[in-house]
C-alpha cells in the first residue's frame, strides 16, 4: 500500500495488527525499543499490521521474521489488545487506533538482529505499562 494512502487510512480506520509476546526459559519477556511513533523511544512487544490476503499466522510469523530475525513456533491467536493513541504513525492530529490480535512462543537460543523499526531489544520480568492484554473467552 502506497505510504499517502496508508497515511489516510490511518487517520479514520483501526488499523488490525498482531503483536508477539515472546518469552524466555525464565518467564521474562522479549521487548524492543521502539524508533517510530506511536511509542516512540518506549519498550514495547514486537508486532505490526496485518496485509490485505494475509493470515494472522502469516503476518505474526512475517513480524518474527523481519523485525527480529527468528523463527519459533507460534501459538495463537490466544488474545487481543485495542490501543488508542493520541500520536498517529505519521504525526497526525488524528491518532491511532489498533487492534492487536495476539500470538506467544517461546525464544529459547536468542540471536536476535533487529531491523530498522527498533534501536535494542532485551529481555524484561514484566509487558510494558499500557499493554492491556485481553484473553479470549473460552465456553
Amino acid at each position: 500500500i502506497q505510504s499517502e494512502q496508508y497515511r489516510g487510512i490511518v487517520d479514520v480506520v483501526p488499523i488490525l495488527c498482531v503483536d508477539l509476546v515472546l518469552t524466555n526459559e525464565n518467564g521474562q519477556y522479549l521487548l524492543v525499543k521502539r524508533k517510530n511513533p506511536p511509542l516512540q523511544g518506549a519498550w514495547w512487544v514486537p508486532g505490526g499490521r496485518v496485509f490485505k490476503d494475509e493470515t494472522l499466522a502469516e503476518a505474526a510469523a512475517r513480524k518474527l521474521q523481519e523485525e527480529l530475525s527468528l523463527t519459533i513456533a507460534l501459538e495463537g491467536p490466544t488474545g487481543y489488545c485495542e490501543y488508542f493513541f493520541k500520536e498517529g504513525p505519521f504525526g497526525s492530529d488524528a491518532g491511532y487506533h489498533a487492534v492487536a490480535l495476539i500470538f506467544t512462543g517461546t525464544v529459547r537460543n536468542p540471536l536476535v538482529n533487529l531491523d530498522g523499526q527498533s534501536s535494542d531489544w532485551g529481555f524484561f520480568p514484566a509487558l510494558p505499562a499500557g499493554f492491556n492484554l485481553k484473553g479470549f473467552v473460552v465456553r
